[in-house]
């Protein structure tokens, strides 16, 4: 029997405001920091260098300021819990819009450094303009600007890592960011994989069920998967394969159905 659709869980408005702002600051103080051959170096991102990957953190808030600036849409096209789903079908136009924005910021004099100034000053502008409700354009359709930061969360602790990796940084992750990235992913897969046979846990932020099979209900659940939050970021959005967290102890996995591989990543 097909299993109802969970209705997305609420967040709270200031604190996923504040959230971003504070995680755009922490990596653009490590991005000002950052030298030439820094900038030059690898990411996991197929062929961006750091420095397209710093202008796409960028872009995470110019997408909002962009947003809030246009005409408001007709319609609500796509709620949170498909986000993730629909992020597949827009790498290719992400992939461009970096591209062009890193070149911008070498052409426009001031680097990197001048377009996170921008962009901070014009981000903080667009969060005073609209109220969460507000329908703003997106890649995705129309979306409510809370659930668009919501998603900001998400992409900008995922990319706070990939930085981190890729230059041997150690930039913080903002406590309430982490959190609503971690709850976005963990319901992605509780959409993707309805059901209730596996419980996964990522303490202290999220707990679901998901999987379709014999329901528990009470007591400790048969199939249990745990892992911390940076390694279910991973895992949720392919960084991690599911067989070398296992190997490398980062997850927890205790039960015949407790195996997550087939519906990872959630995020494409």
């Amino acid at each position: 029997m097909p299993q109802p659709r969970k209705r997305a869980r609420r967040y709270d408005s200031e604190k996923t405001r504040a959230a971003v702002t504070a995680q755009f600051a922490h990596v653009r103080e490590a991005v000002e920091g950052l030298t030439p051959e820094q900038l030059a170096l690898p990411t996991r991102l197929g062929e961006w260098t750091v420095r397209e990957l710093a202008a796409h953190i960028a872009l995470v808030l110019r997408s909002v300021v962009r947003g809030v600036a246009a005409p408001e849409p007709a319609a609500r096209d796509v709620v949170l819990l498909d986000w993730p789903a629909a992020t597949r079908g827009f790498a290719g136009a992400v992939d461009e819009d970096t591209r062009e924005l890193a070149e911008w910021a070498d052409e426009a004099g001031g680097g990197l450094r001048e377009l996170y100034a921008r962009t901070a000053e014009e981000f903080a502008g667009a969060l005073a303009a609209a109220p969460d409700e507000r329908l703003i354009v997106t890649r995705f359709g129309g979306m409510p600007l809370g659930d668009f930061l919501v998603t900001r969360t998400v992409e900008l602790t995922v990319h706070t890592d990939d930085l981190n990796a890729a230059a041997g940084l150690a930039v913080p992750h903002d406590r309430q960011a982490l959190a609503a990235c971690t709850r976005v992913l963990a319901d992605a897969l509780a959409s993707k994989a309805p059901g209730g046979s596996v419980e996964l846990r990522v303490p202290p932020y999220a707990v679901v069920q998901c999987v379709e099979g014999p329901r528990h209900t009470r007591g400790t659940p048969p199939n249990v998967v745990e892992t911390d939050p940076l390694t279910w970021a991973r895992l949720a959005t392919g960084r991690t394969p599911w067989r070398e967290a296992l190997a490398e102890a980062r997850l927890r996995a205790s039960g015949d159905r407790a195996d997550l591989a087939p519906w990872l990543p959630v995020l494409g």
